[in-house]
């Protein structure tokens, strides 16, 4: 197939909104005597109390409730509830949305170690949210979250890598810290990884290694990744060639990105023109069934 190409720049920041899930409590027991070890100052009681009113887990859901708790636990040092605390504040959930408290808390309990809010501290410096944005300090609190092996910071910092941002650009890093992460099942390490083996950045090109990676990327519903698969499959690229599963991934790309995506629909079409008729209902039929079958990718 003349005429597609496949997208080459890296999409990190596409689903980069990173409102970290909150943490939970360790265990469970009953209201009435974990309400009264809260209120006799106990750290865990206040940010499980917390938990359990922020998720409406036994009592009425209640965000201002499980604010109140994180922060009493939060400003007994407890790393928990100070990352979620940061987490509301980020949010906007039971306060008003504060970005500046926000790394404030993320600030504290990543100074402690915990690997999720040095990540979202990394976040907050990369996007200048809360603090002044600089690539370099995005950077440094990726690593130290990438370092305990946290895969979105591996991936956030093999990016930053690959594009030179806050970093020396060095393709070799990048592959490093995109497998560490593609290897945990992050879909964009994945599909970066994938481009990095298409265009022989710090590796040699493989379009074998790269249809490889764009796979397990597409089949956890990342568009970019179906897309390139879609292309892969149509020329031949470290595939067999398949215009009926050229056609399933290009159109299951098409229909996350939507068909103003002009590109991607005109790729499907072409493909489509490959087909006989009794071939590309197979590969309709193919389509819909993948697409019942990875509701929610």
């Amino acid at each position: 197939m003349n005429g597609a190409s496949k997208r080459i720049l890296s999409a990190i920041p596409l689903i980069l909104v990173f409102l970290t899930a909150l943490a939970c409590p360790a265990h469970s027991e009953d209201i009435k005597t974990l309400a009264r070890r809260a209120k006799g100052g106990n750290a865990e009681a206040q940010f499980n109390l917390g938990v359990m009113y922020q998720g409406g887990q036994g009592v009425p859901q209640d965000y201002i409730e499980a604010v109140k708790w994180f922060r009493k636990a939060a400003r007994q040092g407890y790393i928990d509830a100070q990352f979620n605390l940061g987490v509301m504040y980020q949010g906007g959930q039971g306060v008003q949305q504060d970005y500046k408290e926000a790394v404030k808390w993320f600030r504290k309990a990543a100074a402690q170690g915990y690997a999720e809010a040095q990540s979202n501290l990394g976040f907050a410096y990369g996007k200048g949210r809360g603090v002044p944005q600089d690539s370099a300090e995005a950077a440094k609190w990726y690593r130290k979250a990438a370092e305990q092996g946290h895969a979105e910071a591996q991936s956030k910092l093999g990016f930053a890598y690959h594009e030179g941002d806050g970093v020396p650009q060095d393709f070799s890093e990048a592959v490093t810290w995109y497998r560490k992460a593609a290897e945990q099942g992050d879909a964009i390490a994945q599909y970066n990884l994938g481009l990095i083996y298409d265009n022989g950045m710090g590796v040699p090109q493989d379009y074998s290694e790269s249809a490889k990676w764009y796979r397990k990327a597409a089949e956890q519903g990342h568009a970019e990744a179906q897309y390139n698969l879609g292309v892969s499959c149509a020329k031949g690229e470290g595939v067999e060639q398949d215009y009926s599963l050229a056609y399933l991934w290009l159109s299951l790309s098409a229909s996350r990105r939507g068909e103003d995506h002009g590109d991607t629909s005109k790729a499907r079409d072409k493909v489509a023109k490959m087909l006989s008729p009794e071939q590309l209902m197979k590969a309709q039929q193919m389509t819909r069934e993948w697409e019942e079958m990875h509701q929610g990718k």
